[in-house]
């Protein structure tokens, strides 16, 4: 395949990025220009967003990720896999492993979570499930699927024992109301 040339002029910060990238990789300059701009291109969306928000979400997927503990996981692999599971009549060894890990994380969540809005935006973060916050400490919460309402609600309140505010959850028909209650 024939490929086409391009001239670009790079300053200083640039060319020290480049001289970097070029050393750890032991790359070519036009591959790792390459690999740029396609990285680029693939994550144009996150890149581009408001400042902000782009900066805020990339920075926890960062912290997420950089501790080893959390994967980046396709949702329809999640959703494929809870399809397995019978939420009228989940396995008890599935029903322990879901336990445990929300008792792990219900002692994370205890110091990290300083109000259920932070938490719930979290986990939104994490691409289980939407809130809308309603009004004073009320939020709305939808779910893609009903076997990841059953998933989530579970390790909401299992995952939320040890935390200082306090959670109330309503489950309604097509939503769940969770609100902040403060001992």
């Amino acid at each position: 395949m024939p490929q086409e040339r391009v001239t670009v002029s790079l300053d200083a910060d640039a060319k020290a990025a480049l001289t970097d990238l070029v050393e750890r990789t032991d790359a070519a300059q036009s591959e790792v220009v390459r690999r740029a701009l396609s990285f680029y291109a693939t994550n144009f969306e996150a890149a581009t967003a408001a400042e902000t928000e782009s900066d805020e979400n990339l920075s926890e997927y960062h912290r997420m990720l950089a501790g080893g503990e959390h994967v980046l996981l396709d949702v329809d692999f999640l959703h494929a896999f809870l399809d397995t599971v019978d939420v009228d009549d989940p396995e008890e060894a599935f029903i322990e492993t879901v336990d445990r890990v929300s008792e792990y994380h219900a002692h994370e969540y205890a110091e990290r979570f300083d109000d259920v809005g932070e938490l719930l935006d979290w986990l939104a973060l994490c691409g289980f499930l939407t809130v809308r916050r309603a009004e004073g400490d009320t939020y709305h919460i939808v779910f893609p699927s009903e076997e990841m309402r059953w998933f989530m609600m579970r390790f909401i309140r299992k995952s939320t024992t040890e935390v200082s505010f306090g959670v109330e959850v309503e489950e309604g028909v097509s939503k769940v109301l969770v609100r902040e209650r403060r001992p």
